[in-house]
C-alpha cells in the first residue's frame, strides 16, 4: 500500500470516529432535555395566627347618671287636671255607649234597694218581666245621661283645688286623683246631675215602668204601702259609675306609659 493511500484511509477513519462521538453526543443531550422534570413539592407553610391582645383599659372616668329635674308643684297640678280631664273624657265614653252600665257588672245599676221587697213579691206573682224591664231601661238611662255628663265634669276637674298636687301626683294609690275630686265634688255633681238623669229615666220607659211596679205592689192586700224615689238613686248610681270608670283610667295612666299622651303626662307620671 502506498503511502498515499494509508494516509487517507487514516483520515477517512478519524473523521468517520469524529462523527460517531457527535452523533452520541446529541442523543445523550436530547435524552437529558426529555428527562421528565420532577417537580419539587411545596412546602405548606403553617400560617401564623394573629394574636390579638385585647388590652382591657379601665374606665378613666366614674359613668355620670343624668340629673333628674324635680317635678315642680305647678308642673304636678297641670299633669294632675290633665289626667282627670282625659279620665273624664274616657269614662263619658264608655259609659255613655250601648251597654256601658247595663253589661259592666262593675257599674250595672241593680233594683234599688229601698224596692227590693217590691222586686221579690213581682216575681212571685210571675211579673218578673217586668222588673227585668225596668232593670235594663234604668241602665240605658244611666247610658243616656253618661253621654251628656262631659261638660259638668271637666267644670268640676277645672274648679278642684290641688293644694297637695305633688303628694297626689307621686301617690302610690292609682286612683288618688279621681279619689279627692269624688270627695269634693260629688254631691254637687249629683244635684247639677239630676236633671239630666231625670230626662233619661223618662226617656227610656224607666219611671213609667218603676211607677206601675210600685203600684202593683201597694195594691196587694196587707202590704206597707211604698213611694219610693228613683230620679236621686239613678243619678247617685250614675255618678258613682263614671267614677269608677275615671279610676280606672287614671290607674292606666300611672301605670302605662302608652296611656300617658302628652309630655305632660309623661313628665308628671313617666318617672314611676
Amino acid at each position: 500500500m502506498t503511502p498515499l493511500r494509508t494516509l487517507a484511509l487514516g483520515l477517512t477513519l478519524i473523521l468517520a470516529t469524529a462523527q460517531l462521538a457527535a452523533a452520541q453526543t446529541k442523543t445523550t443531550t436530547k435524552k437529558t432535555t426529555t428527562t421528565t422534570k420532577k417537580t419539587t413539592p411545596v412546602k405548606k407553610t403553617t400560617p401564623v395566627k394573629k394574636t390579638t391582645t385585647t388590652t382591657k383599659v379601665a374606665a378613666a372616668t366614674k359613668v355620670v347618671a343624668p340629673v333628674v329635674v324635680p317635678l315642680t308643684a305647678d308642673e304636678a297640678t297641670g299633669g294632675l287636671r290633665e289626667a282627670l280631664t282625659q279620665a273624664v273624657t274616657k269614662a263619658v265614653a264608655q259609659g255613655g255607649e250601648t251597654d256601658g252600665f247595663n253589661a259592666n257588672a262593675d257599674i250595672r245599676i241593680p233594683f234599688p234597694p229601698e224596692a227590693e221587697l217590691v222586686a221579690a213579691t213581682l216575681r212571685k206573682l210571675r211579673a218578673g218581666a217586668l222588673v227585668d224591664n225596668f232593670e235594663v231601661a234604668l241602665n240605658r238611662a244611666a247610658e243616656t245621661a253618661a253621654g251628656q255628663a262631659k261638660p259638668i265634669f271637666l267644670n268640676a276637674v277645672q274648679n278642684l283645688s290641688l293644694q297637695d298636687a305633688l303628694t297626689l301626683a307621686t301617690s302610690k294609690e292609682t286612683d288618688a286623683a279621681t279619689t279627692l275630686l269624688y270627695e269634693k265634688t260629688a254631691a254637687d255633681l249629683r244635684t247639677t246631675f239630676q236633671p239630666t238623669v231625670q230626662q233619661s229615666l223618662e226617656q227610656t220607659g224607666a219611671i213609667r215602668l218603676y211607677a206601675e211596679m210600685v203600684a202593683r205592689y201597694n195594691k196587694i192586700p196587707l202590704v206597707t204601702p211604698l213611694n219610693p224615689q228613683l230620679v236621686p238613686y239613678a243619678t247617685e248610681k250614675t255618678v258613682d259609675g263614671l267614677f269608677a270608670l275615671m279610676a280606672a283610667e287614671e290607674g292606666r295612666i300611672r301605670a302605662n306609659p302608652a296611656a300617658q299622651g302628652s309630655a305632660l303626662l309623661k313628665r308628671v307620671f313617666g318617672g314611676k
